[in-house]
């Protein structure tokens, strides 16, 4: 049952697997020149497409298998390119919604039908003298040179084999006042071994309260607490808490030399997993770094057969001044399930009622190996039910947050209900074990069900969410 546990950056490379499979010796053939000026060139109609849409990945250092920065480095792969393309499943996308997104990462059926018709003409280069600017790209990060960059305090080892528990780093921000984050990158340090990414901000501990300094006397009252603000979602019962089995097993597992640190670990900042490691927040909306915060790093490490050291980092982009809007972010999970052993379309279903006027921004959906599906709804207080998100292939080598270009605005008493599907069965060429019943658990061969969200409270703020890079 324990397979080589959780192989997650390399199951990517799966996905580009076509890619090794067509190259042949005709692909170094010489390129044949654009016939009647019909044919699309590289230099004119294909670099600027690739610019936009693919270096962002496919460049030195990053998570394509190749680079196509070049007319060089994107020749030989002309027809898998092109065969990619035409089938949609390059550049990677999976959701769907009525709501336009603003990290579509679709092509144009104009660029596709570009790209195909340069490939299949025998991908010409065309006059260098059309060939736009290459984009420019800070070095080693996607968002642009940060303003600030927080690195573990050690080279971590990762060892060649085993089941790795998740491992905490703390590190502190040193910050004298509240920062506000505007965009972040999360960069581990060995794409080979990092499965995922959380990074969490624990402020400082508050000072304990005075004692009270009024004498106790016949006549004396008691001051009564003001009552504690309701909390801006109510989640249904019974969907937050394992059940037994997980949480036993946890209990079971060896010592681990970074546990999480008995002061906690505070709300979430950033993440990163294989397709998500990058997030710009709207103009006038950031998340907010109170003064004095520990970040603490949440990484979960996949042996690789190979040991190895990694040490990751995160960059922050600060907005100049306090924001209009504080971006905040929660998880909408049922961590209380049973998948059959052998069944193929397990159904797994959460939900939240909004105790007050909220804005969604986006939806991040999780689950491990066996997942296969997601479906998001909004049922409104007079009782109108919207699909606001579906993602009918979900894919766990690529893990997307669906960033809403105008963000949605729910009145208070909306439900927010997520429903996700499992593959159990043989079927699944993924599955570990068929054979097992499966329950909430951190390591692949277990499962989540799990969506991260951001949100504001009350109105939203008058700007349109901005692009997100590619990744």
């Amino acid at each position: 049952m324990r397979v080589q546990s959780e192989r997650f950056f390399f199951a990517v490379f799966a996905a580009f697997a076509f890619f090794v499979a067509g190259v042949s010796l005709h692909a170094q053939a010489p390129a044949k020149s654009a016939a009647a000026g019909n044919v699309p060139t590289y230099s004119k109609d294909v670099a600027p497409i690739f610019y936009k849409n693919c270096t962002g990945c496919h460049r030195a250092g990053e998570i394509g298998p190749m680079a196509l920065v070049t007319y060089q480095d994107a020749r030989p792969w002309a027809k898998s390119i092109a065969t990619r393309v035409a089938a949609g499943t390059m550049p990677p996308w999976h959701g769907e919604s009525p709501h336009a997104l603003t990290n579509d990462r679709r092509l144009s059926e104009a660029d596709k039908a570009t790209i195909v018709k340069w490939a299949t003409n025998g991908a010409p280069e065309g006059s260098t003298a059309d060939l736009p600017p290459a984009p420019k790209f800070a070095d080693g990060w996607q968002v642009g040179q940060p303003d600030a960059v927080f690195t573990l305090q050690e080279d971590y080892p990762v060892p060649a084999s085993g089941t790795i528990e998740y491992k905490y780093f703390e590190v502190p921000t040193n910050f004298t006042e509240d920062k506000w984050v505007k965009a972040f990158e999360v960069r581990p340090g060995d794409r080979s071994v990092v499965h995922h990414i959380i990074v969490f901000g624990r402020p400082p501990a508050r000072p304990a309260a005075p004692e009270s300094a009024q004498t106790t006397t016949s006549t004396s009252t008691t001051t009564t607490p003001a009552p504690r603000p309701q909390p801006p979602f109510t989640f249904a019962p019974g969907m937050q808490e394992p059940r037994d089995e997980a949480v036993q097993a946890a209990k079971r597992a060896p010592n681990n030399d970074r546990p999480a640190p008995r002061g906690g670990t505070g709300p979430f900042v950033a993440d990163f997993a294989p397709g998500q490691a990058v997030r710009i927040y709207a103009e006038d909306s950031a998340l907010r770094v109170p003064a004095g915060t520990t970040l603490v790093f949440q990484i979960h490490y996949t042996a690789s057969g190979k040991a190895t050291t990694d040490r990751s980092k995160i960059g922050m982009m600060f907005a100049k001044e306090k924001p209009k809007t504080e971006v905040m972010i929660a998880a909408l999970q049922n961590a209380n399930f049973t998948l059959p052993a052998g069944q193929n379309d397990a159904r797994v279903d959460a939900e939240m009622t909004l105790n007050r006027d909220t804005t969604l921004w986006s939806l991040l959906p999780h689950t491990h190996v066996r997942g296969k599906r997601w479906e998001y709804q909004a049922i409104y207080p007079d009782g109108r039910t919207e699909t606001i998100l579906s993602v009918p292939k979900y894919d766990f080598t690529w893990q997307t947050e669906y960033v809403f270009k105008q963000p949605l605005k729910l009145p208070k008493g909306t439900k927010i209900h997520s429903t996700a599907w499992y593959d159990n069965s043989t079927a699944n060429k993924s599955n570990p074990d068929p054979t097992a019943d499966v329950h909430w658990g951190d390591q692949t061969w277990q499962e989540m069900q799990f969506t991260a969200f951001a949100f504001t409270l009350g109105p939203a703020a008058p700007s349109t969410a901005p692009a997100q890079p590619q990744q």
